[in-house]
Order: C-alpha cells, then sequence, then structure tokens
C-alpha cells in the first residue's frame, strides 16, 4: 500500500486563489493507494474516496502549529509508513514536518514557486529532501535539490474554444490577485498606448484582493484608470468562481501577464490551455511562449513594447490566432499537465 502525506493551506475547488490544488491531489490520489491530506480547511466532497482529511484551523497559530504536528505525528506512525510528505507553497510545513518525518527516513518534498525568498524558506530548502516547482528559476534560491516538473494544469477544465469570440474589437483579459507584483498598470498604460496608435482594444481583469496591501493598490489602478482615460476601456473587476474562468477566457481575444520574473503564474498555463493567446513578460515562459509564429513576450517595464505586442496579435487573421492557441494548449498538455506533474513528483519520491 502507497500513501502519502500532503500538506496545504485549503482545499476548496471554489478558493479564488487556491482551488487548482484540488485537481493535483485527485491526480496523486489516482496513482497511489492513499493520500492523506493535512489542510487548514478543507471543503466536503472535494476529494476522492482513496484520500482523508486532517484540519488544523485553530484561533492561534500556537494553536495550529500544535495540532499540524499533533495529525502529522499520527500518520507517520501508521502502517505503512507514507512514501513522503509534501509540503505545498507555505516552507513552514516543510520546516515542521522535517524533525518528524526525516529521522523515520520518510523524505519531505517541498512545492513552490514564487518570487519571495525567505528566512523560513532557506530553512525549508536545507530540511526539505527535494525541492520541486515548475521550472528551476521558478524557485527564488540556488539549489541544486530543485526538480522542475511543469505547473500541474487540469486541461479538462480549460476546453478549448471552437469559435473565434464574436465581436469586432480586440479584447484582453489578466486574471490573478490585485498584487504590485503582476505589473497591472503598466498594462495600463500599454492598453493607453495601443488606443493612442489606432488599435480598438479593450481589457477586462478579474481577482481578489486578500490583504490591505491588495485593496491598496486596487484602488491606485482604479485612479490610474481615470488618469489614463480609460473608464470606457477597461473593466477592473472582482474575484470570479472558477468554474467561471473558462467563460471568461473564452470571451477574450488574447491574455496578458506582466508577473514579475521568478514566479511562474498559473493562470497563464490555465489560458494557453484554453487555446487562448498570451503574451507575457515573465523570462520564465520563454519554454511556454518562444518558437511559435508571433513574438508573445515583452520587457516588463516595457508598456510600449506590450503595446506593439498587442498591435501585432490583433493584426493576425483570426484563423492564424486560432492556430497559435491550440499551438500553446499542446505545450501546456505535453509539459504542464496534472498528469505528468504528479507522474513527475512521485519519480523524485522513487530517486
Amino acid at each position: 500500500m502507497r500513501r502519502l502525506v500532503f500538506v496545504t493551506q485549503q482545499v476548496d475547488p471554489a478558493h479564488p486563489a487556491l482551488a487548482a490544488t484540488v485537481p493535483k491531489l485527485r491526480a496523486l490520489a489516482a496513482r497511489l493507494d492513499e493520500v492523506v491530506v493535512i489542510a487548514d480547511g478543507a471543503a466536503p466532497g472535494a476529494l476522492p474516496e482513496n484520500t482523508r482529511v486532517h484540519r488544523f484551523a485553530a484561533r492561534s497559530r500556537a494553536g495550529r502549529g500544535v495540532r499540524f504536528e499533533a495529525a502529522l505525528a499520527r500518520e507517520l506512525a501508521r502502517r505503512p509508513r507514507p512514501v513522503a510528505v509534501v509540503a505545498h507553497m507555505c516552507p513552514i510545513y516543510a520546516v515542521l514536518a522535517a524533525p518528524l518525518a526525516r529521522p523515520l527516513r520518510i523524505p519531505v518534498l517541498l512545492w513552490f514557486t514564487h518570487w519571495r525568498s525567505s528566512r523560513t524558506l532557506r530553512l525549508a530548502e536545507r530540511l526539505s529532501n527535494t525541492v520541486v516547482s515548475v521550472d528551476r528559476r521558478s524557485f527564488p534560491l540556488d539549489s541544486k535539490k530543485v526538480r522542475a516538473i511543469g505547473h500541474g494544469i487540469d486541461l479538462s477544465e480549460f476546453p478549448c474554444r471552437t469559435e473565434p469570440p464574436p465581436h469586432d474589437d480586440f479584447r484582453l483579459v489578466a486574471l490573478g490577485r490585485y498584487s504590485r507584483a503582476k505589473g497591472l498598470e503598466n498594462v495600463l498604460r500599454a492598453v493607453r498606448a495601443a488606443l493612442d496608435a489606432g488599435l480598438d482594444v479593450r481589457l477586462e481583469t478579474h481577482g481578489p484582493a486578500l490583504n490591505a496591501d491588495e485593496r491598496a493598490h486596487r484602488a491606485e489602478l482604479e485612479r490610474l484608470v481615470a488618469e489614463l482615460d480609460l473608464a470606457k476601456r477597461v473593466r477592473l473587476g472582482h474575484a470570479v468562481l472558477r468554474s467561471e474562468v473558462p467563460k471568461v477566457l473564452a470571451r477574450a481575444d488574447a491574455f496578458v501577464n506582466n508577473m514579475r520574473g521568478g514566479a511562474t503564474d498559473k493562470a497563464v498555463y490555465e489560458a494557453a490551455a484554453a487555446c487562448v493567446p498570451v503574451v507575457a513578460s515573465n523570462p520564465v515562459l520563454d519554454e511556454l511562449l518562444d518558437g511559435l509564429d508571433a513574438s508573445l513576450r515583452f520587457e516588463r517595464e516595457r508598456p510600449d513594447e506590450l503595446a506593439e505586442r498587442i498591435a501585432a496579435l490583433a493584426s493576425l487573421p483570426p484563423g492564424a490566432r486560432a492556430a497559435l492557441g491550440r499551438a500553446l494548449r499542446e505545450r501546456v498538455a505535453e509539459r504542464h499537465s496534472v498528469e505528468r506533474w504528479a507522474d513527475r513528483l512521485l519519480e523524485t519520491v522513487r530517486r
């Protein structure tokens, strides 16, 4: 019997930022006899029958830590022992798990893809057996432990559209949290530049503002929309349900992403999976976007260059844009599917 312990924040297919964890857990469960999930919170009925969930939510940080350690200790004591403990995105989970798991020769894997380093992350890297990430460059520390396993996109959630969007203007979409790391201010400036050059373009953005800084940044973007006279051209929307994302993507001609270098935004891969052409600035996306029949990357601080990329995409015939979208979906299927992600993660355990 092969068991795996997976530690994460939330297991909720409707969560505005963490819903993509659910298909990853389902893919792992399809390959193992049992997956034990230790999470701060979990929606009922989200996972297959061969999964068990321990919730460690508590009123205080100390209380959460005690409940986490108790749940993990119980699972490590059961036989057969787990093949690994996977700490998903939060480095503190690896730090807390390692003293219990590693003396039992149970490997600790840290899944992490983000641009921000921290003292906790550096400690987690030292204590983990292996670090898994989308790309070696999507982990912010130089480490020989890093294994690139792709992003883990559930292509069944993002069907390839069969018809071009039914409108005459050129419509862009951006998805994700209203974080300053998203570089949306330069996306707005690029839309203004494209309009000034004569392109009939519109932009809609959707995403949550999950903390005070993100709420403040959203307000700054609203002011910038007014300053640039884009009120009739830009819609700064709120978060949409994950089930609504395919509809949002289907009405767009292209997806735009200006995430800072390092972390690879999963929304880019989801748009590509839906056969929507993507234009993005992150250098780590070269393996997804380069070598196609269009220039799809731009310098992050160059809104003029982004405006040029948008205009070039808009000038393509609908059939050419559709072919570009299909090529992107093929790359996601080959390199970043959730099935491949699960296989590659389990391969690191067997090494």
